[in-house]
């Protein structure tokens, strides 16, 4: 986690601060000893202003000096419930900091372990053991240390879950504050972050909401199968498969979103050798090109172009007049030598970006 906050220090200020006040109820909740006092008194100073907490009847108050506030509490200016009936709440003057939310998240989640629920019903993600989701997506793991794992993240192994893989300097921080399904593991494996979401229905369209509503640039998703949760293994695959068909362009955030489950037989095309992929003679073209003054632009208007059928639609879509998007793809055709007026043609036009994808080095 340190080394991971060093480096998104460098890269996004708002990924980097999000992860550690993650970081900072993960050693909250990985102490020998926890009690109501210190979390509300560590939320306080982190927060840097007066926190408190209810429950039974009970609440504890703290600024962020660490000492009980002599005045009466403050109107909350933000406020989280937990599981069994209690409440947490931030007292800062004028309107809530950028990542209250997040703090009050984690403050309940945090709240809810103390108070005997393991599982608090905030239906936020919750980071979890890296060690253990690993275990748990290996197949080389015994089923039942993988059933174990799956008890002590709090996931049935009975039941069905999909894998999402994101990649990119936010990927932690994306799921960390996304309110995906009540249960959702969250965890950092190797450079991707991980999440395990129970059920069996796909999540990839509220991640594509996300992504369009925050704009996370520079984020890829690959949204696995629904499997068995003892066989999460095989859905971790397919979401790093999707994955790399994922792409961040600028006017489409939907293509940073990749669903296993819609890839169909073009799922197969991964099976294709990188070298092959980056020999054929189209995907060549199309390197070429985006590796040109304006290349990335015209690969978005292909995009957008095969994606709706339609130049006017396209424009639609990129914000542009449709005689910038016809200029575009005017150059797009130039370096294939050929035409995107058939449907053949548009085909193979399709074969050779997905190539490309495939072909690009992550």
């Amino acid at each position: 986690m340190k080394g991971l906050l060093l480096r998104l220090s460098a890269l996004d200020a708002d990924a980097a601060a999000a992860l550690r006040v993650i970081a900072h109820f993960e050693a909250l909740l990985g102490a020998v000893r926890l009690d109501a006092e210190s979390l509300v008194r560590s939320t306080a100073g982190l927060a840097e202003c007066p926190a408190g907490l209810e429950v039974g009847g009970r609440v504890v108050r703290f600024g962020p000096a660490g000492t009980v506030p002599a005045g009466p509490a403050g109107q909350p200016s933000g406020s989280a419930e937990f599981a069994p009936g209690g409440r947490v709440w931030l007292e800062r003057a004028g309107a809530p900091g950028p990542f209250d939310e997040l703090v009050l998240e984690w403050m309940a989640i945090a709240a809810g372990v103390l108070h005997g629920s393991r599982q608090p019903d905030t239906g936020h993600a919750q980071v979890a053991d890296p060690a253990l989701v690993e275990r748990v997506l290996s197949e080389r793991e015994a089923v039942e240390d993988r059933a174990r794992a799956l008890r002590l993240l709090g996931l049935v192994p009975e039941q069905p879950l999909r894998v999402v893989a994101v990649a990119g300097a936010a990927s932690v921080a994306v799921l960390g504050r996304r309110e995906l399904r009540a249960g959702v593991r969250v965890a950092g494996v190797g450079p991707l972050a991980v999440a395990l979401v129970p059920g069996a229905p796909s999540v990839a369209e509220e991640l594509r909401a996300y992504v369009r509503e925050q704009g996370a640039e520079g984020v890829r998703i690959g949204v696995g199968g629904s499997v068995p949760a003892l066989d999460a293994g095989v859905s971790w695959a397919q979401a790093r498969l999707a994955l790399r068909f994922a792409v961040d362009l600028t006017g489409l955030p939907d293509e940073a979103v990749v669903d296993h489950d819609t890839l169909g037989p073009v799922a197969l095309l991964a099976d294709i050798p990188v070298d092959r992929l980056r020999s054929q003679p189209d995907v060549r073209a199309l390197a070429g090109l985006a590796a040109g003054k304006g290349g990335p632009a015209a690969l978005t208007a292909l995009t957008a172009f095969l994606r709706t059928g339609s130049l006017r639609h396209a424009a639609t879509d990129l914000h542009l007049h449709h005689s910038s998007v016809a200029a575009r793809l005017s150059g797009v055709e130039t370096a294939l030598g050929y035409r995107l007026s058939g449907a053949q043609d548009r085909f193979r036009a399709q074969l050779a970006l997905y190539g490309l994808r495939l072909a690009e080095p992550r």
